[in-house]
């Protein structure tokens, strides 16, 4: 791993890590906290990242505040499986190289199925193979999406669950269902996400999606 990059990673992890909780305020009635938009031409999903595995969510939340997923596509979507995107390599006009791409850095593995597992919903962090990465260390920025309602169970313990979506699971199904190649499960048509942060109360997290940490 470059210096520069490991340094890049190392600042962004440390600055989302000591910002102050999101519900630590001295006025607790306007304490907010930090959610996922990902908003495409089908409709949004909503995304509660989790505090448990720090290392990941500082980093989408560094990279979303970036603009870093802005058009990248969902590449590969498997029906009754999962939905994957955030590589930046799906911007180009080269649809061969999609799902190789991502920062120049590797997040480190927080991987546990006592507390997060692949349910309905969940969201996981790409990787490589156990062969060439046998601690299961994650992408930079390439995530995937569980759609069987009975979740992906062969999957605990091997990557890391770092969120949920809270809203918007009909969309992902909708996504899956777009005419794809067969051999990579690639749509067609590009599916691009635009990805904000949203600040929101835990009023309107409970009003606005059903939630509640």
């Amino acid at each position: 791993m470059k210096m520069l990059s490991l340094l890049s990673f190392t600042c962004l992890i440390l600055f989302y890590s000591c910002k102050k909780s999101d519900s630590s305020t001295t006025q607790p009635v306007l304490a907010t906290e930090s959610i996922i938009e990902i908003k495409t031409n089908f409709g949004s999903m909503y995304m509660w990242l989790n505090k448990e595995t720090p290392l990941h969510r500082a980093n989408f939340l560094a990279l979303a505040d970036t603009n870093f997923f802005d058009n990248t596509t969902f590449h590969r979507c498997v029906p009754n499986f999962v939905i994957q995107g955030g590589d930046p390599n799906s911007k180009d006009t080269d649809s061969t190289n999609d799902g190789q791409g991502g920062p120049p850095w590797t997040i480190p593995a927080e991987i546990d199925s006592s507390k997060f597992k692949h349910v309905y919903g969940a969201v996981g962090a790409a990787r490589l193979p156990n062969s060439v990465n046998p601690s299961r260390a994650s992408s930079g920025s390439q995530f995937y999406i569980v759609l069987p309602t009975a979740g992906t169970p062969n999957l605990n313990g091997e990557y890391t669950v770092f969120g949920k979506i809270i809203k918007g699971m009909d969309v992902a199904a909708i996504i899956v269902k777009q005419p794809q190649k067969a051999s990579n499960n690639r749509p067609y048509t590009d599916i691009k996400m635009d990805v904000n942060v949203l600040q929101k109360t835990l009023q309107q997290l409970k009003d606005e999606y059903n939630f509640v940490p």
